[in-house]
């Protein structure tokens, strides 16, 4: 794999850019390639995806190597191909979308082209809670604070609140319950029960 190209930018186009290596000039598909500007004097480092199909073999290109881990991790879930990626990352925030998942945010997923409430539930769902080890630089407050917001808790309602989730039950409809839950010293079976006479009153 190439891990980067690092040259000038020789042409700009709608989809791709082209990356002068040496007098080899290398096409790079990007989310939004006039984030770069045509010089021949100045060289950039653009890091690379190499996507490989039966009737294709293209090359991707990123600002960081957690874009492009972002991408990676896009292209895994059912329903996204690169396009569809790119255009995802296209909105400049990267950062939103992490924090979108990690929140199950559907409505702010739904709003990129072919992203419908499938798809994003599919992203939460193959995504959530596996994104910060890959991309730090991507998780933002919102998730850390939700993560010190979850540390609050003993560690008897910690496991029961994975319990429920592993169960069905989404982080929003559990987070709604939690401090209720807090107020109590239980073991963790005791939580779950009392959990699951609270979700079917929300």
């Amino acid at each position: 794999m190439i891990e980067f190209v690092k040259g000038t930018v020789n042409f700009i186009d709608t989809q791709y850019i082209v990356v002068d290596v040496g007098g080899v000039g290398y096409q790079l598909f990007c989310a939004n390639p006039f984030i770069y500007n045509v010089d021949e004097d100045n060289a950039i480092t653009v890091f690379t995806y190499q996507y490989v199909r039966e009737d294709a073999i293209k090359l991707f290109g990123f600002r960081s190597r957690d874009e492009r881990a972002l991408f990676e991790k896009l292209l895994n879930v059912s329903g996204i191909g690169p396009k569809g990626a790119l255009a995802i990352l296209a909105s400049g925030q990267p950062q939103q979308v992490v924090n979108a998942i990690e929140e199950e945010n559907e409505a702010f997923l739904t709003k990129f082209p072919g992203v419908g409430k499938k798809t994003a539930r599919q992203m939460i769902l193959d995504l959530k809670g596996k994104l910060a080890d890959f991309m730090p630089s991507l998780v933002g407050p919102v998730y850390q604070l939700k993560t010190e917001q979850k540390a609050r808790y003993p560690q008897e309602l910690e496991d029961a609140m994975e319990a429920l989730q592993a169960l069905g039950y989404v982080e929003r409809e559990i987070k709604k319950i939690a401090p209720k839950l807090a107020e109590e010293n239980l073991p963790t079976d005791q939580y779950i029960k009392k959990a699951l006479q609270m979700l079917l009153n929300i």
